[in-house]
């Protein structure tokens, strides 16, 4: 790393505030928060007035003279080194290494001063508990089982072609993965803001550089989502819940606003908390674009798309279909009750295959269309047509299936 960055600006200053926002914020996930003192030197760095090396030569000797003084708090003076070294790891352009012995090394990396033992698989039976759970607990993968399943995850991840896949797609196959790697807790300690890091260094490998500051402000919600998309309980009737951190990575890949804060997240919400609200989402940065495009080629799928919209306006199986889902997430059953339908070969040939097949309605689980628990949503295309749609002919098709006698 130079120790020249003088004149640092634009797109490079942006970049750098991002990757100091991550670092710092995604110590949230486990309950910490970065000392004043790593912000104001964290600042030089974006200004260009420090090298990362004279930033961490700083911080390392602020925490030798307060230890000499029995003046550090052992908390701020953790999420300030384990900061650091997650920047250093963003900052970094060496890809990431996704085998169980590339995962210890980066677990090393994140926890390098901090803890011992980094980088070792824990050797003890593991459980989280949680107060999004309401003081239950997850248990994580058993010892015996650990090494076999985590080689296992990694081995599947890399056949995985995120370039062919939809962005609804995508996000759902991410929120598998990572929530999987959680829920093994693969290491004693830290096992979530080691999560957090490998998300953001796996999703620069694949293409998708984070520019907004989604882990920054809501880590903890990042946190509570990974725990509710691993847990379960028949006893009392609660299901893994992966749409939490799924409308987490909308967030930060396609610019939805969904409102992240943990009472939506809780396995048992206030009563006016069990809705969790979504702002205008036209404001879509579209950043899971892993493929660059050209102008031409941008210019032919503009004029495609508005073809398809005329299409599919013009289909009303579709068109209805699309308002009757609206924002949520429905079983066939459900859908089927919203239309008013009672055949479901007719409704999966006439409705939902051809909305899935135009890339407007996307299921829950992809990769498992069968699933117990498989439901459907629109993608943002399908979100997009119904923007195209105008709001006047959705009400009016609201309201007619309202008024529907069955």
């Amino acid at each position: 790393m130079s120790n020249a960055m003088n004149h640092i600006d634009g797109p490079e200053r942006r970049a750098l505030t991002a990757i100091w926002q991550n670092a710092m914020g995604i110590q949230a996930a486990d309950g910490l928060s970065v000392s004043d003192y790593l912000r104001q030197t964290a600042q030089k760095h974006i200004d260009g007035i420090l090298s990362f090396d004279e930033l961490s030569g700083i911080i390392n000797r602020y925490y030798l003279e307060k230890n000499a003084q029995d003046a550090s708090d052992p908390e701020k003076e953790e999420a300030d080194k384990v900061s650091v070294n997650i920047a250093r790891l963003l900052l970094s352009d060496t890809m990431l290494d996704l085998s169980p012995e590339g995962l210890s090394a980066l677990h090393r990396g994140i926890f390098d001063g901090v803890y011992e033992n980094t980088g070792v698989l824990r050797d003890y039976e593991e459980y989280k508990r949680e107060w999004v759970l309401g003081g239950d607990a997850i248990s994580c993968t058993k010892l015996e089982a650990l090494p076999r399943e985590l080689e296992e995850c990694l081995a599947k991840e890399k056949k995985y072609d995120y370039d062919s896949v939809t962005s609804v797609a995508l996000i759902s196959h991410l929120t598998s993965f990572v929530a999987s790697i959680w829920r093994m807790c693969p290491f004693g300690e830290g096992n979530t803001r080691f999560t957090a890091t490998l998300t953001l260094l796996y999703l620069h490998d694949i293409g998708i550089n984070i520019k907004n500051d989604t882990f920054s402000n809501y880590s903890w919600y990042f946190h509570n989502a990974l725990a509710r998309a691993n847990y379960r309980d028949l006893v009392k009737n609660i299901e893994e819940e992966p749409v939490y951190l799924e409308r987490f990575f909308r967030n930060m890949l396609l610019g939805e606003q969904w409102e992240l804060r943990n009472r939506y997240v809780h396995v048992r919400p206030a009563a006016e908390w069990r809705v969790q609200p979504k702002g205008n989402s036209n404001t879509s940065t579209g950043q899971v674009q892993i493929k660059k495009e050209t102008r031409k080629g941008k210019e032919r799928d503009k004029e495609n798309t508005s073809k398809e919209v005329v299409e599919e306006a013009n289909n009303p199986n579709i068109l209805f279909l699309t308002v009757a889902i609206g924002e949520d997430f429905l079983s066939v059953k459900e859908i089927m009750a919203r239309l008013h339908l009672k055949g479901r070969d007719n409704f999966l040939k006439l409705y939902l295959s051809p909305a899935i097949q135009r890339g407007l309605v996307a299921p829950l689980y992809p990769n498992a269309p069968r699933h117990p628990r498989q439901k459907y949503l629109l993608s943002q295309k399908g979100l997009d047509f119904l923007t195209e749609t105008g709001p006047e002919m959705v009400a009016r098709i609201r309201r007619h299936l309202t008024g529907v006698n069955v």
